[in-house]
């Protein structure tokens, strides 16, 4: 019986050796309420790797459709490979990891039980993952217009360069805010992990870095902005956060 159940539990205290080695699942305080606390445990390591890697291949998608797609528009690549691994590093290393750390959701244990044959991408998260990847390209490529990229001038693809630089980099930050959960930030908590907080300032840090230092931002390829394409590209960079919101808040987003 231990043998055929999905889950063969043995006691750790008054259970056999042989009972043991057949079961999958040992409770070592002979306690049936310890496996609540295993499922909620476990079903918030599930999502947290599902948060890492909708949050990863969002961000990488976004990536891939901005560089095809200005490619085939302006014949121009509106990143060069030094911005795109500095953007990588910066986006795919801390943000991501501290995904990996939040808190268990207070909702976990109310959900249904998923069936074994559920995969990670069900009910529909791959298309999603695809629609917001091409949100963030379409906000970056925006981005690169706005600075001059398809004027055909050095000045004009640098300025582009630097504002898609800016949105494609801080709406990854933003996105990953919004990878916390499927409910609204607003019930979640901006502040429930404080690793991701402080992952996302490290992050922007090294953003700022190359963006504002002469030196860094010259060996990347960088120009300087006006004030108000520095606005402008924060603005688009933001557009993320209250999409989400709205696609939250209408149900289309599950867990």
């Amino acid at each position: 019986a231990l043998k055929a159940a999905d889950i063969g539990c043995a006691m750790g205290i008054t259970g056999t050796d042989v009972a043991k080695g057949a079961a999958a699942m040992t409770l070592t305080d002979d306690n049936f309420s310890t496996i609540v606390h295993a499922v909620r445990e476990g079903r918030g390591i599930f999502d947290n790797i599902k948060k890492v890697v909708s949050y990863l291949l969002s961000c990488n998608i976004g990536e891939v459709l901005t560089v095809f797609f200005a490619m085939l528009i302006w014949r121009q690549t509106p990143l060069l490979s030094m911005q795109l691994l500095w953007i990588n590093l910066i986006t795919d290393s801390l943000p991501a990891i501290s995904l990996g750390m939040e808190p268990v959701e207070s909702n976990v244990m109310d959900r249904k039980p998923k069936p074994r044959t559920e995969g990670i991408f069900a009910h529909g998260l791959g298309f999603q993952l695809a629609l917001q990847g091409t949100m963030l390209a379409a906000l970056t490529l925006i981005a690169f217009y706005l600075g001059g990229g398809g004027n055909g001038t050095e000045a004009g693809l640098a300025s582009g360069r630097t504002m898609a630089f800016m949105v494609l980099s801080m709406s990854q930050f933003v996105q990953s805010f919004n990878m916390k959960s499927s409910r609204s930030l607003f019930k979640v908590g901006f502040l429930s992990n404080p690793k991701h907080i402080m992952a996302v300032a490290t992050s922007a840090t090294l953003l700022a870095l190359v963006l504002f230092i002469p030196p860094l931002t010259t060996a990347f390829g960088l120009a300087t902005l006006a004030g108000s394409q520095y606005l402008t590209a924060i603005g688009l960079a933001l557009i993320p956060f209250p999409v989400l919101e709205i696609i939250k808040a209408l149900g289309l987003a599950r867990n």
